[in-house]
Protein backbone atom coordinates (compact mmCIF):
# COMPACT_ATOMS: atom_id res chain seq x y z
CA UNK A 1 0.00 0.00 0.00
CA UNK A 2 1.19 3.37 -1.24
CA UNK A 3 1.26 5.74 1.58
CA UNK A 4 2.45 9.31 2.76
CA UNK A 5 2.21 10.46 6.30
CA UNK A 6 3.35 14.21 7.54
CA UNK A 7 4.03 14.61 10.68
CA UNK A 8 5.73 17.77 12.69
CA UNK A 9 2.78 20.26 12.52
CA UNK A 10 1.64 22.56 15.20
CA UNK A 11 1.08 25.45 17.13
CA UNK A 12 4.24 28.38 16.65
CA UNK A 13 4.77 31.76 17.87
CA UNK A 14 5.80 34.44 14.72
CA UNK A 15 9.07 34.38 14.01
CA UNK A 16 9.50 30.67 15.21
CA UNK A 17 10.58 27.27 13.74
CA UNK A 18 8.61 24.02 12.46
CA UNK A 19 10.32 21.23 10.99
CA UNK A 20 7.66 18.69 8.86
CA UNK A 21 8.73 15.35 8.04
CA UNK A 22 7.43 13.17 5.22
CA UNK A 23 7.43 9.15 5.91
CA UNK A 24 6.22 7.28 2.43
CA UNK A 25 5.73 3.61 2.94
CA UNK A 26 5.48 1.12 -0.43
CA UNK A 27 7.54 3.74 -2.66
CA UNK A 28 10.65 5.52 -2.02
CA UNK A 29 10.94 9.47 -2.24
CA UNK A 30 14.47 9.89 -3.86
CA UNK A 31 14.45 9.89 -7.27
CA UNK A 32 10.88 10.91 -8.30
CA UNK A 33 9.89 14.76 -7.53
CA UNK A 34 8.42 15.40 -4.13
CA UNK A 35 7.03 18.31 -3.18
CA UNK A 36 4.85 20.44 -0.14
CA UNK A 37 1.84 22.14 -0.53
CA UNK A 38 -0.45 23.76 1.59
CA UNK A 39 -3.88 25.07 2.08
CA UNK A 40 -5.06 27.93 4.22
CA UNK A 41 -9.40 28.27 4.75
CA UNK A 42 -10.75 29.34 1.72
CA UNK A 43 -7.86 29.38 -0.36
CA UNK A 44 -6.50 27.42 -3.23
CA UNK A 45 -4.06 24.87 -2.02
CA UNK A 46 -0.83 25.82 -3.01
CA UNK A 47 2.77 24.91 -3.84
CA UNK A 48 5.36 25.84 -1.39
CA UNK A 49 8.48 23.93 -2.17
CA UNK A 50 9.21 21.06 -5.37
CA UNK A 51 12.18 19.17 -5.38
CA UNK A 52 12.51 17.91 -8.92
CA UNK A 53 13.14 14.53 -10.03
CA UNK A 54 16.88 13.18 -9.97
CA UNK A 55 17.64 16.26 -7.78
CA UNK A 56 17.38 18.37 -10.37
CA UNK A 57 16.68 21.74 -8.30
CA UNK A 58 14.50 22.78 -5.97
CA UNK A 59 11.39 25.63 -6.38
CA UNK A 60 10.16 27.86 -3.33
CA UNK A 61 7.24 30.01 -3.92
CA UNK A 62 8.25 33.78 -3.15
CA UNK A 63 6.46 33.80 -0.23
CA UNK A 64 8.59 31.45 1.78
CA UNK A 65 11.81 31.61 -0.54
CA UNK A 66 15.14 32.33 2.05
CA UNK A 67 12.67 31.35 5.05
CA UNK A 68 11.86 27.32 4.11
CA UNK A 69 14.31 24.24 2.68
CA UNK A 70 13.50 21.31 1.49
CA UNK A 71 15.09 17.95 1.09
CA UNK A 72 15.64 14.15 0.67
CA UNK A 73 16.39 12.98 3.91
CA UNK A 74 18.90 9.97 4.08
CA UNK A 75 16.44 7.24 4.39
CA UNK A 76 15.08 7.00 0.82
CA UNK A 77 11.53 7.27 2.22
CA UNK A 78 11.42 10.52 3.68
CA UNK A 79 11.25 14.15 3.00
CA UNK A 80 11.65 17.06 5.13
CA UNK A 81 10.75 20.59 5.63
CA UNK A 82 12.53 23.44 7.27
CA UNK A 83 10.56 26.35 7.95
CA UNK A 84 12.20 29.37 9.75
CA UNK A 85 11.36 32.83 10.82
CA UNK A 86 7.66 31.87 10.57
CA UNK A 87 4.50 34.40 9.84
CA UNK A 88 0.70 34.15 10.98
CA UNK A 89 0.33 33.91 7.10
CA UNK A 90 1.98 30.53 7.05
CA UNK A 91 -0.96 29.08 8.59
CA UNK A 92 -2.39 26.67 7.01
CA UNK A 93 -2.81 22.37 6.56
CA UNK A 94 0.83 21.48 5.01
CA UNK A 95 0.76 18.35 2.63
CA UNK A 96 3.74 16.34 1.42
CA UNK A 97 2.39 14.89 -2.54
CA UNK A 98 4.43 12.79 -5.64
CA UNK A 99 3.87 11.25 -8.88
CA UNK A 100 4.84 7.66 -8.62
CA UNK A 101 3.72 6.88 -12.30
CA UNK A 102 7.09 7.68 -14.87
CA UNK A 103 5.99 11.48 -15.21
CA UNK A 104 7.29 11.92 -12.13
CA UNK A 105 10.92 10.65 -12.31
CA UNK A 106 10.88 13.28 -15.29
CA UNK A 107 9.11 16.20 -13.44
CA UNK A 108 10.86 19.66 -13.49
CA UNK A 109 9.83 22.19 -10.86
CA UNK A 110 8.51 25.70 -11.50
CA UNK A 111 6.56 28.51 -10.75
CA UNK A 112 3.78 26.40 -12.74
CA UNK A 113 3.57 23.42 -10.55
CA UNK A 114 0.11 22.72 -9.80
CA UNK A 115 -1.50 20.07 -7.21
CA UNK A 116 -2.59 17.98 -10.26
CA UNK A 117 1.05 17.25 -11.29
CA UNK A 118 1.47 15.02 -8.46
CA UNK A 119 -1.14 11.96 -7.71
CA UNK A 120 0.22 10.56 -4.05
CA UNK A 121 -0.62 12.82 -1.21
CA UNK A 122 -0.36 12.30 2.83
CA UNK A 123 -3.18 13.42 4.69
CA UNK A 124 -1.48 16.81 5.93
CA UNK A 125 -0.49 18.61 8.66
CA UNK A 126 -1.90 21.48 10.29
CA UNK A 127 0.70 24.92 11.09
CA UNK A 128 -0.51 27.37 12.92
CA UNK A 129 1.47 30.71 13.25
CA UNK A 130 -0.02 32.80 16.14
CA UNK A 131 0.76 34.77 19.54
Amino acid sequence: QVQLVESGGGLVQPGGSLRLSCTASGLTLDVNAVAWFRQAPGKKREVVSCISSRDGGTYYADTVKGRFAASRGNAKNTLYLQMNLLKPEDTAVYYCATDVGPGGAYYWCSGTTEPSDFDTWGQGTQVTVSS
